[in-house]
């Protein structure tokens, strides 16, 4: 199987219609400004660092929200992607956009320049939620446009977030559940930072939202997480990806950022597993599980192994991985 790399070309906040109260595009992207006449040099400096023959590639466009970017623009980047596509070096297109820049002429543009994937950025399915963010649509509007993204044969990848203002753990499961429900093929899970320069960080200075503590953060983003495991949608990223400048005073000013958020929700959706299996006290247990999960079982810094051993009395545990074990499944032996 070829391993697939996206080559992603940042359009930091272009297309976007409004500001959410957690958005500071220029810093999650890493990019301040979009010049789109150097984009065919990106993709060939890209490819340049990349074994096109042996790989799937995507080139994908990142960042804001492109089917809102003025058409001219779009058309000239999809020609651009597209030319990659006719000459067999890229296989297809992937981007991100909003619910409300989706539509049927959109979508039939999009299809007709070979965009294979399309990640929504739906953040929440609760009205609620998405008012008191100010993403400016409604949760039907998501609704539809997951719909007609599927409807087109498109693969949907939907992003949420997590403990957003007036969100709770159980709106998170909710929204987790209702995409489940729409067929996503897959999901993004980005708990909630406060960024400088936003609606967001007023807000939590005028104590009008309090950032959660990382363990509260990680046990929420879990119950969402462990949703999409039950359904068998794969989450393809958990948490912002570490960047330069996003610990620094002009990046998060608020709340619990962590570069491994990642491995600390799978780390605990095993041990929540691990916990519901146990049928009888114990001092030794027995652990299957699927190739390269063993660490992730152990837990983040092992912390997994110590509540155990803590909580439940426990002083052996024996990690054995097996071909047999799907990720994200265990068995607790005899």
């Amino acid at each position: 199987m070829k391993r697939h790399i996206n080559i992603p070309v940042f359009i930091p906040h272009k297309g976007c219609p409004n500001d959410c109260v957690f958005c500071n595009q220029r810093k999650i992207s890493g990019t301040a400004s979009f010049d789109i006449t150097r984009v065919r040099d990106e993709i060939e400096a890209a490819l340049e660092t990349v074994d096109t023959e042996n790989t799937e590639l995507q080139i994908a466009f990142f960042g804001g929200s492109f089917t809102g970017i003025p058409r001219d623009e779009m058309l000239y980047l999809l020609g651009i992607a597209k030319e990659y596509i006719d000459r067999g070096i890229i296989s297809s297109i992937r981007l991100s956009t909003r619910p409300d820049y989706i539509d049927r002429e959109i979508l039939d543009i999009l299809k007709s320049h070979g965009v294979k994937s399309i990640e929504l950025g739906i953040q929440s399915l609760c009205d609620r939620v998405l008012d008191a963010s100010g993403r400016g649509h409604s949760s039907e509007c998501a609704v539809n446009a997951c719909k007609l993204i599927k409807e087109y044969g498109f693969e949907l990848i939907g992003q949420m977030m997590t403990a957003l203002p007036a969100s709770t753990p159980e709106d998170e499961v909710y929204t987790a559940q209702k995409l489940c429900e729409l067929n996503v093929d897959g999901a993004r899970i980005y708990p909630t930072m406060v960024f400088s320069g936003t609606v967001l960080e007023t807000m939590t200075e005028r104590g009008e939202y309090t950032p959660p503590l990382i363990d509260p953060l990680v046990e929420r983003t879990e119950r969402a997480f462990s949703v999409f495991c039950e359904n068998n949608i794969p989450v393809i990223r958990i948490g912002l990806q570490a960047s330069d400048g996003l610990g620094e005073a002009d990046g998060i000013t608020y709340g619990a950022y962590e570069s491994a958020m990642g491995e600390m929700v799978i780390s605990r959706y095993y041990y929540n597993k691990v916990v519901s299996l146990l049928t009888e006290k114990t001092e030794s247990i027995a652990v299957l599980c699927a190739r390269g999960e063993t660490s992730k079982i152990s837990g983040h810094k092992k912390e997994n192994k110590a509540k155990l051993y803590k909580n439940y009395g426990i002083k052996h545990l024996k990690i054995t991985e097996s071909e047999d074990i799907r990720p994200f499944d265990i068995k607790i032996l005899k």
